[in-house]
């Protein structure tokens, strides 16, 4: 069954409309899927949805222990209002984090602002995060790569780089439940530490992302075996951004079973 319930446009950091991400979906042959942009539902109402069922989805990003843990929501109404002061006071955050990041990089040395960083969003009311600092400094001649700019400039320890402060992922776990929503937690093999599920589990946590291109067969079968054990459903997702990095494309090919729980939660 091919399906994929991670993906993102330019209303976040991808480089696709959501038409264009969609067309993808079509062209692949993706039957059900979600747009979970970081912080943004504005992907939502600009894509042509007959062909497939679409599940509404979200990336939240919130911060725990000084890591940054990735909260997908799913199956809620798009115009939750408690989802939404969530998503406006994040965004807030990550704007005086972009801010943040320019003004260190002036200070190493670098000729960057913050117009041109803003420059590099799809649009005005994009989420603005670190990839798009990263191709602001491509385009100025600093960095060969979006690889580049991180390893060298964007991660912790180096120039560019600044923590972030959001929500907990306990708030945002909770957060979509009252609004209706499926919580599953992203990439799970992204984690630095994961004693954060048990902990996720008791803030209602109901699924985690087994299926996920990096995620080698010993952790997938670790993350079966986790959402055996606390009664997790499992999802699937490309977390397509960009066809230049995500040479896989969309669409995750999955059992019919492994994803029938969320399915039958979602649908």
């Amino acid at each position: 069954m091919l399906v994929d319930f991670h993906s993102h446009t330019l209303e976040s950091d991808g480089t696709s409309t959501p038409a264009e991400l969609a067309d993808r979906m079509r062209k692949r042959g993706v039957a059900i899927y979600s747009i979970t942009d970081h912080d943004s539902l504005g992907a939502y109402g600009k894509f042509d949805p007959e062909y497939a069922q679409i599940v509404v989805g979200i990336e939240l990003n919130t911060t725990y222990r000084g890591q940054e843990v990735h909260v997908l929501g799913y199956g809620f109404p798009v115009d939750a209002v408690e989802i939404g002061e969530a998503i406006a006071e994040n965004r807030r955050q990550r704007d005086l984090r972009a801010v943040k990041m320019v003004a260190q990089l002036q200070a190493a040395g670098y000729d960057l602002t913050i117009a041109q960083v803003r420059s590099q969003l799809g649009h005005p009311d994009s989420a603005i995060g670190r990839p798009h600092v990263a191709r602001a400094l491509i385009a100025a001649g600093h960095v060969a790569d979006i690889d580049s700019a991180f390893r060298q400039l964007l991660v912790a320890g180096k120039p560019g780089y600044a923590p972030s402060s959001y929500m907990s992922p306990h708030q945002a776990v909770e957060l979509i439940a009252r609004g209706g929503g499926v919580a599953v937690l992203a990439h799970p093999g992204r984690l630095k530490d994961e004693s954060i599920i048990d902990e996720l589990v008791a803030a209602g946590l109901a699924g985690i992302e087994t299926f996920y291109p990096t995620h080698e067969p010993y952790q997938i079968a670790r993350y079966r075996d986790i959402a055996t054990q606390h009664g997790l459903v499992m999802t699937a997702g490309s977390d397509f951004h960009d066809p230049r990095y995500n040479t896989r494309g969309v669409g995750m090919e999955v059992e019919s079973a492994d994803i029938a729980g969320f399915l039958e939660l979602v649908l």
